[in-house]
């Protein structure tokens, strides 16, 4: 440990998440080589400083991708991502991240989450950020109500997650957009109304009546365009991608639709509320998770990540064995 307010975790499950592969492309140049990767886990507490109060060696916990001083402004108006009092998202970044044996949490009261006996070891993984993405920066930024039409663009693990959370309030219909078959086929399981490549629904709202609420979760400029064209005047476009390329906001068509455009760093406040749901099955997200491997086998499970979008890879676990 470091800190007095640190947690060391002996860790059970971790993933490979899009973030690591837009590191190892360069995308996040100010990420130092040689840095281990991975921000979200679930595991043992071994070891906590003086200065956790919450938790103790034994507590199986969720370690969220984004630490929490749990003191600043951004902390308390329940921006963790945004944290100016040490945290953010550093797992993974700024200091070694949670693909390893054992992890330093920084922030530890603040930055776990104690996992019930009862959700499954996949299924805590998924609250360290794909959830809490899905939820707080696509769906309630994007203000998704009651009889809303909703696209979301990018049918990978977050876009799923997006689809799941959605459908809790009672949009009129989910259409999903993705150049995968086997992603397309993975949104049809998960809820969504239509799932089709870029093509005659897209044209159709573009042309008609639009959407309600356009969600990027593709990450790719092309689909941030397309929300844009998706949109109806007066619509939300939420973005969640991770952009490591620029994107163009085309103003000339767009000044006139009174969009509003969103975006966010996760924020993992929502874990507690996520939890519940899942606890009582209100969250089917278990088909999420298609592969895993042991944390023997990192090179393995990051080409399996990869390829996803061709072998139909979604989310990739890492489990100790």
């Amino acid at each position: 440990m470091e800190e007095e307010t640190d947690a060391i975790v002996r860790v059970d499950a971790t993933t490979v998440c899009g973030t690591d592969l837009h590191i190892l492309r360069g995308d996040l140049p100010e990420v130092k080589p040689g840095t281990v990767l991975g921000h979200e886990a679930v595991g043992e507490v071994v070891e906590v400083g003086r200065d956790v109060h919450g938790l103790r060696p034994g507590h199986e916990v969720i370690v969220s991708s984004v630490s929490a001083c749990g003191r600043c402004q951004a902390c308390r108006d329940t921006m963790r991502g945004q944290c100016h009092g040490g945290g953010g998202w550093i797992l993974g970044n700024q200091i070694h991240g949670t693909q390893a044996e054992l992890v330093r949490v920084p922030f530890a009261d603040h930055s776990t989450h104690r996992r019930p006996p009862a959700v499954p070891l996949d299924d805590a993984l998924l609250l360290g950020e794909v959830l809490p993405t899905a939820y707080k920066v696509g769906v309630r930024n994007g203000h998704v109500g009651p009889g809303d039409a909703v696209v979301v663009v990018g049918a990978g693990p977050v876009g799923l997650a997006t689809v799941a959370v959605a459908r809790l309030y009672s949009p009129r219909w989910i259409i999903v957009v993705d150049l995968s078959d086997a992603r397309l086929e993975a949104a049809a399981r998960a809820g969504a109304n239509a799932a089709e490549v870029p093509g005659k629904m897209i044209a159709e709202l573009s042309e008609g009546p639009g959407a309600d609420v356009a969600i990027e979760a593709s990450g790719e400029p092309d689909g941030f365009g397309l929300c844009t064209r998706a949109v109806r005047v007066g619509g939300h476009i939420s973005n969640i991608g991770t952009h490591g390329r620029p994107v163009t906001l085309h103003l000339e068509s767009l000044w006139r639709k009174n969009v509003t455009i969103s975006t966010g760093q996760v924020d993992t406040s929502s874990t507690p509320w996520l939890l519940e749901l899942l606890r009582f099955g209100r969250l089917p997200v278990s088909q999420l998770i298609t592969h895993s491997f042991g944390l023997d086998r990192m090179e393995h499970a990051y080409e399996g990540f990869s390829q996803g979008p061709t072998t139909g890879a979604l989310k990739v676990a890492l489990h100790r064995e």
